[in-house]
């Protein structure tokens, strides 16, 4: 019984979450969005106190049954545990914990944490590392899918389906998501949870509490019979069935013991008397579970405080794609208050970047904010009255804000690069950015302005090349932006007809303002 609850539990929310990473409409938010705000890094990093003490007492009562319940890195790396199993049965053996690489771990994350080193703790993070396989390599595949439904309901003139870009958002987080899944899939499928048990610092925090939960399996001593079945089908390695221990710390109460052995000498309840474990530990391993409680402890503390390419053409000619401009500074979502807040907080696990219906967020390609969203406008920009990345983010790196909020929310102030810039050239009368700006920072100036041509000479406005003759009827006129009130949102760099680069283009701010 206690193996199928937790396969039905387990298989609810990893279909759940995985859903979430796939789901293009924004929908199944709103059902199932407080699956990701349970998950325990998160959970922390938000800190989110009534989430955390749920979970401990959770791992108090029922022991380590976050890992192989509601973690879908751990419920995914059960996935293809059972695949191993397939091709061979009792395939797995005792071992001792590997504790040295445990803690080193921890170690290494908590330096990472307090460091603001957000790449190594994005890709410790067992959470953000699903993420990140979700959106990499699975929603392509789901939205091709979508794609085809789309044809086929467009040629019987049904809207049910609505066709939706296939891109590439980041190389470099493509690349990691793959070799995580195989590095992850080989360790499973040879020896069950060997990243939960020596990598993951969820696990490693969790497996402190895991030694005084009230349930636990244990052996009826009486019954055993000594067939090691136990012992083979656990892919936590937890089970020294020659001894009758089980090493609390590594087990993850998914009830697979219990379901092979034929004896009935597994039992998953209260322990009425101190077990054998307890009473043969010996002084190393009392002070291994000091040494995990201070690092637990730090854990909890620290880090709660750090914290294809697509022309579009018209059946005549094609439009060149836009490139992104190289940027001074990065901009980063409304609602992540400034870069600091990003770094800290967030885990990178690509949640807001699968759920931009604007194609606005992709992931960093800088080493130290490596995976984190930030955002660029070639696909579109970031619509005033949208707010779906804020809504969804589980770690507080986004802040929940409403329409209105947003819409005063200085992310970032428009630059306008004359050189480039058809109007100002006279090559054209454009003025397209300023005429879809949503708050009216832009405004076309005629470049024979004596103010504009003073500017120009002092450097302030760059333009090398002027115009060539220049008509006293129609002058040619350039974007001016007023920053106070310019918000950052991209639509004059989107919608710039200029390519590759736009003649206008966005800085992001190190800390957003309100204007």
């Amino acid at each position: 019984m206690l193996r199928k609850t937790r396969i039905i539990l387990a298989t609810m929310f990893f279909v759940g979450i995985t859903l979430l990473f796939l789901d293009f409409t924004g929908t199944l938010h709103h059902w199932l969005g407080w699956m990701t705000k349970v998950q325990a890094l998160e959970a922390v990093l938000a800190i989110n106190v009534g989430v955390v003490i749920a979970l401990v007492l959770l791992t108090l009562i029922f022991g380590r049954i976050y890992c192989s319940v509601i973690c879908p890195l751990g419920i995914l790396q059960d996935i293809f545990g059972w695949l191993g199993k397939k091709t061979k049965k009792n395939r797995y053996t005792y071992s001792k914990a590997i504790s040295w690489l445990r803690y080193g771990m921890m170690v290494i994350f908590l330096v990472a944490c307090v460091a603001g080193v957000g790449t190594l703790v994005q890709l410790l993070a067992p959470y953000s590392a699903f993420g990140r396989i979700a959106t990499m390599l699975l929603q392509p595949i789901y939205v091709a899918c979508n794609n085809m439904l789309a044809s086929i309901a467009e040629h019987y003139e049904s809207y049910a389906f609505y066709s939706v870009d296939v891109w590439m958002k980041s190389l470099p987080v493509f690349v990691i998501a793959l070799l995580t899944l195989v590095v992850l899939a080989v360790l499973a499928w040879r020896n069950g949870r060997t990243y939960c048990n020596t990598i993951c610092p969820v696990g490693t925090v969790l497996s402190f509490f895991s030694h005084f939960s009230l349930l636990k399996i244990h052996f009826d001593e009486d019954k055993c019979k000594n067939c090691s079945l136990c012992t083979k089908n656990c892919k936590a390695a937890c089970i020294d069935f020659k001894n009758h221990k089980v090493d609390y710390s590594r087990c993850v109460v998914c009830g697979d013991c219990i379901d092979s052995c034929k004896f009935g000498a597994l039992k998953y309840s209260r322990v009425s008397r101190p077990s054998r474990l307890s009473r043969d530990s010996s002084n190393s391993s009392v002070d291994s579970s000091k040494r995990a409680f201070l690092v637990s402890s730090a854990l909890l503390t620290t880090a709660a405080l750090a914290q294809e390419a697509k022309h579009v053409d018209g059946g005549l000619a094609d439009i060149i794609e836009k490139k992104a401009p190289e940027r001074n500074t990065p901009v980063t979502p409304p609602g992540s208050l400034s870069a600091k807040n990003m770094a800290t907080r967030c885990t990178g696990c690509q949640l807001c970047v699968s759920e931009c219906p604007n194609d606005v967020l992709r992931p960093s390609g800088s080493l130290m904010s490596l995976m984190q969203p930030v955002m660029s406008f070639e696909k579109g920009y970031c619509r005033p009255e949208c707010t779906r990345c804020s809504e969804v983010c589980p770690a507080g790196a986004i802040k929940p804000i409403d329409d209105i909020e947003k819409s005063c929310i200085q992310i970032g102030h428009a630059v306008v690069a004359a050189d480039f810039c058809i109007s100002a050239l006279g090559e054209s009368e454009c003025g397209n950015c300023a005429r879809h700006c949503p708050v009216g920072a832009i405004e076309m100036i005629e470049i024979n302005d004596p103010k504009v041509l003073e500017a120009i000479k002092q450097g302030k406005i760059s333009m090398n090349k002027m115009p060539e003759n220049i008509d006293e009827d129609f002058p040619p006129s350039i974007p001016a932006v007023n920053e106070n009130a310019c918000i950052g949102c991209g639509a004059c760099e989107h919608l710039c007809p200029v390519r590759p680069q736009s003649a206008i283009h966005v800085e992001g701010h190190e800390v957003h303002k309100m204007v």
